[in-house]
C-alpha cells in the first residue's frame, strides 16, 4: 500500500473541516472521526492503520467484481490514453458507447431496444421521471403524468428520485414534488399480520390499484419500484406480489419500471432482478453493478414501445449531460460486463455461490433468539431483528439494535449494513466460498456481542 501522506487523525481532521457526508449527523461523525479506507483488493478492505475488513457490502452495492481486477484498469487506463472525454451532443458520439450498447443489449431481455446513459442511479431515476412523461405527451395522453412509488422505497437523492422515493425523512430536506403518490411497502414480516404471506402479497399489490382508481387512471404515469427494496431493508416481497402489480399496469395502462441500480448484474443469481421475480418491465434504471463501481456511470433502459414513440414521434429529445456516456466509464463498463459474461459469474452466483450463502444463512440464524427472519437470493441477504419471532414482534428500538450490530462488525473486521431493524449484506458476486465463510462468522459474532452488549440474550 503507498505510504499514506497524512496521519489517520490527520485525515480525519482533514475530512471533518471540509466534508458533509452523506445521510449521518455531521457533528457526531467530527466528534468520533471518519474510517479512512486506503486500499482494497478483492473483497478486502484495508484502512489507514493497516486493519483489514472483508467488506460484505461491495462497496455500496457496486464492486461486483472485487476491488483490483486489472482487467477493468487497464481498460481505464487505454482510453484515457486514446479518448479521455468526448460527449453526445453535436450529432456525435464514439466507439466505446456505441460497443457498450451492443453488448448491453445482448444481455438484457430482447423486448428492450435503447438506453440513456447517465452517470449515477440517482440520475437514471431523474431522467426516467421525464421520459416516461414525455412519453404519454406523444402518445397523446399528456395527462397521464403522476409517478406512484412505495413507501420506504429508495431511488435516490437527487429533487426528483427523493420525491419518487418513499423516505420521510429525506422529503423533509426539500425532497417532496407535486406529481407523486405513494404506496405501502410488501414488507411481510412487519406489516402482514394474520395473513399468510401469500395474501399479503396480494394486499400489498392491490394498494397500487386502489390508488391509480383514486387519482384515476387516465392521471397516472408509471408505477416504480424496486424489485427488492436495497436501502429500504433489503426487503423480498411476497411470491404472490410482483405478477399482481404486472396484472394492475397492464390492466390500468400504467407503464411498470424496475429501478435494478442495486438488483441488476447478476446480484440475484439473475442478469436483472425483475428476472429472478419473474415479471417484465418497461423500463429499467441501471447504475452500480454496470461498471463494478470503477467508474461512475448509470442508464435508463427503455422496451421498444417506449422508445418507438420517442424516436419516430417525439422530435427533439430536451434531455443531456455533459458525462453521459463518457468514454472511459463506457471502456470500464464494457470490460466488466464481458467478465460477466466470460467467466460466467452470473451463473455461479445463481448454482453454486449464491445457494451457499442462502443456506449458511439460513443454519446460522433461523434458530438464533434475536433473528426473526432471514430474506435474499443469490448474494444479497438481509437478517431481520426481531423480539419475538412467533408473532413477529419487533424491537422498539430496532434501528439502536441494528446499527449497535454494524458498529461491532466494524470492530470485529467486517463491513455490512444496517436499516431499520435489519442487518443487510451484499458481497461481491466473485465471493469464494470461504469468503462467504468468513462473512457469515463474522456476523454471527456481531450479532452475538450486540445481544450480550445490549442485555438482550
Amino acid at each position: 500500500m503507498t505510504a499514506p501522506k497524512h496521519s489517520t487523525s490527520e485525515y480525519q481532521a482533514l475530512d471533518a473541516a471540509h466534508h458533509i457526508h452523506a445521510f449521518l449527523d455531521q457533528k457526531a461523525l467530527n466528534e468520533k472521526g471518519a474510517l479512512v479506507i486506503a486500499k482494497g483488493q478483492g473483497l478486502n478492505l484495508w484502512d489507514t492503520d493497516g486493519k483489514r475488513y472483508l467488506d460484505g457490502m461491495s462497496g455500496l452495492w457496486c464492486t461486483a467484481l472485487g476491488y483490483g481486477r486489472a482487467d477493468l484498469n487497464a481498460a481505464a487506463t487505454r482510453q484515457l490514453e486514446e479518448l479521455p472525454y468526448y460527449n453526445l451532443f453535436f450529432h456525435t458520439t464514439h466507439p466505446r458507447v456505441v460497443e457498450l450498447s451492443e453488448l448491453l443489449f445482448s444481455l438484457l431481455p430482447k423486448h428492450y431496444s435503447h438506453a440513456i446513459y447517465t452517470n449515477s442511479g440517482s440520475e437514471a431515476n431523474e431522467v426516467l421521471i421525464r421520459t416516461v412523461r414525455r412519453y404519454w405527451q406523444v402518445v397523446g395522453k399528456p395527462s397521464k403524468s403522476i409517478m406512484i412509488g412505495r413507501w420506504n422505497g429508495y431511488h435516490g437523492s437527487t429533487l426528483g428520485s427523493t420525491a419518487l422515493g418513499g423516505m420521510g425523512f429525506m422529503h423533509e430536506m426539500g425532497g417532496m414534488l407535486p406529481g407523486f403518490a405513494h404506496i405501502g411497502e410488501p414488507y411481510y414480516f412487519a406489516e402482514g399480520g394474520e395473513l399468510s404471506e401469500e395474501a399479503f402479497g396480494l394486499k400489498a399489490a392491490r394498494e397500487l390499484e386502489a390508488k391509480i382508481l383514486e387519482l384515476g387512471a387516465e392521471n397516472v404515469a408509471a408505477f416504480v419500484a424496486e424489485p427488492f427494496q436495497g436501502a429500504g431493508g433489503m426487503i423480498f416481497p411476497p411470491a404472490s406480489y410482483w405478477a399482481e402489480v404486472q396484472r394492475i399496469c397492464r390492466q390500468y395502462d400504467v407503464l411498470l419500471c424496475a429501478d435494478e441500480v442495486i438488483g441488476g448484474f447478476g446480484r440475484t443469481g439473475e442478469w436483472f432482478a425483475h428476472q429472478h421475480f419473474g415479471f417484465q418491465p418497461d423500463t429499467l434504471t441501471i447504475a452500480k453493478g454496470l461498471t463494478s463501481g470503477y467508474i461512475p456511470m448509470g442508464g435508463l433502459v427503455l422496451s421498444g414501445r417506449i422508445a418507438d414513440a420517442l424516436v419516430q414521434e417525439g422530435g427533439v429529445f430536451a434531455h443531456g449531460l455533459t458525462y453521459a456516456g463518457h468514454p472511459v466509464a463506457a471502456a470500464v463498463a464494457i470490460a466488466n460486463l464481458t467478465a460477466l459474461r466470460d467467466e460466467k459469474i452470473v451463473e455461479t452466483v445463481k448454482a453454486d455461490t449464491g445457494p451457499y450463502l442462502q443456506k449458511l444463512l439460513r443454519e446460522t440464524f433461523e434458530g438464533h433468539p434475536l433473528i426473526g427472519d432471514v430474506q435474499g437470493a443469490g448474494l444479497v441477504a438481509a437478517l431481520q431483528f426481531a423480539d419475538d419471532k412467533t408473532t413477529r414482534k419487533r424491537f422498539a428500538n430496532e434501528n439502536d439494535i441494528a446499527w449497535h450490530c454494524r458498529t461491532v462488525g466494524f470492530d470485529e473486521g467486517l463491513i455490512i449494513r444496517s436499516t431499520l431493524g435489519r442487518m443487510i449484506m451484499a458481497p461481491a458476486l466473485v465471493a469464494t466460498h470461504a469468503e462467504l465463510d468468513e462473512l457469515v462468522e463474522k456476523t454471527k459474532r456481531a450479532v452475538d456481542r450486540t445481544g450480550r452488549e445490549l442485555n438482550l440474550l
